[in-house]
């Protein structure tokens, strides 16, 4: 597993955009439907936004119809880490970063096969690195 990076509130502040800030580190949620990567198709990886982290692979990406990128499994067991979260008067599993702690959204049960899970994602939380198509130009 790779070093945690641990940073002050300033250092975040002056590093992340202001959605970035408000998302990763003060634990927002973006409004559904809005997000950059709602209807992505592309092939390619998602990293964390806050640090680069690998988080999801395209390929377990699926239309959850949530209004939030869902991906039915994290790239790796180093990729995110899930911790309770009992705010808002709900009970809920939160995602976050595994390498900077950056929050990242929430997992539920209610997801496709093979792990019947549903990673809901702020697009605002993550950058996304296309795959380089093996055609020639």
């Amino acid at each position: 597993m790779a070093e945690k990076i641990k940073k002050s509130d300033e250092e975040w502040r002056k590093e992340l955009s202001p959605e970035e800030y408000r998302l990763l580190r003060k634990k927002g949620t973006e409004i559904a439907f809005t997000g950059k990567f709602v209807d992505n198709k592309k092939k390619g990886t998602y990293v964390c936004a806050g640090c680069g982290n690998t988080l999801f692979a395209s390929d377990t990406k699926f239309d959850s119809g949530s209004g939030w990128p869902s991906f039915y499994a994290p790239a790796s067991d180093e990729s995110v880490e899930t911790k309770s979260d009992r705010s808002l008067f709900m009970q809920r599993t939160e995602v976050l970063c595994e390498k900077c702690g950056g929050h990242l959204g929430h997992v539920f049960d209610d997801g496709p096969a093979p792990t019947g899970l549903r990673y809901c994602i702020n697009s605002g939380a993550i950058d996304f690195e296309e795959k380089e198509s093996k055609e020639k130009k």
